[in-house]
């Protein structure tokens, strides 16, 4: 079975006010523990829906990796950068288990809705690790495999449990799972 990939033709679903009323950017970055001075990978961060956010809250001491492989999706980002005059944001054009970055380079991986879409998601998330520093973090947020009125048909969602078990398998310890409301939830898990 292939993964669902995210037709570009869409990118304009993935920002609009239903969106931002239930899953309101910059509260979800701050619930997982972003702050000022930290480097986050946004991993498929398609349009920059969180980038942008995220770029406010670790202000110029931080930094962001906006990364995709879309170079489409990444020209949305820049063009946002240019637009709201931010600095500190990177983007980088990666491959699908090629993040194309040194190892250890940020403190957080943050991964929305990308895990289920991942074709070989033991060897993508462990592409992740490696450039996660020793004290850093993964943070993925999914689908519910719960049928809603938008998102992913069911098949290709990520059951929680699923979810857990990749992380762990990957080597992370201590996952944490946040509810995010009845359409996703989240998972974080520290470097061991």
């Amino acid at each position: 079975m292939g993964t669902h990939k995210f037709n570009v033709n869409n990118k304009s679903k993935l920002d609009s006010e239903n969106r931002r009323k239930i899953l309101p950017p910059e509260e979800t970055l701050l619930s997982f523990g972003l702050h000022e001075g930290d480097t986050m990978a946004d991993i498929g961060c398609g349009i920059g829906y969180f980038t942008i956010p995220a770029a406010e809250i670790v202000s110029d001491i931080g930094k962001i990796f906006a990364m995709d492989i879309s170079p489409e999706m990444l020209k949305e980002v820049q063009m946002k950068m240019e637009k709201n005059n931010i600095i500190n944001i990177e983007t980088v054009l990666t491959e699908e288990n090629d993040l194309k970055i040194e190892n250890h380079k940020v403190s957080i991986a943050f991964i929305s809705f990308v895990l289920h879409e991942a074709e070989h998601r033991e060897k993508f998330l462990k592409e992740v690790k490696r450039i996660i520093s020793p004290k850093g973090r993964i943070t993925i947020i999914e689908w519910k495999k719960s049928d809603s009125e938008f998102g992913p048909p069911l098949d290709h969602r990520l059951d929680e449990v699923v979810s857990v078990e990749l992380l762990s398998n990957a080597g992370f310890i201590n996952i944490s799972s946040i509810n995010i409301n009845e359409n996703f939830y989240a998972l974080i898990g520290e470097m061991n």
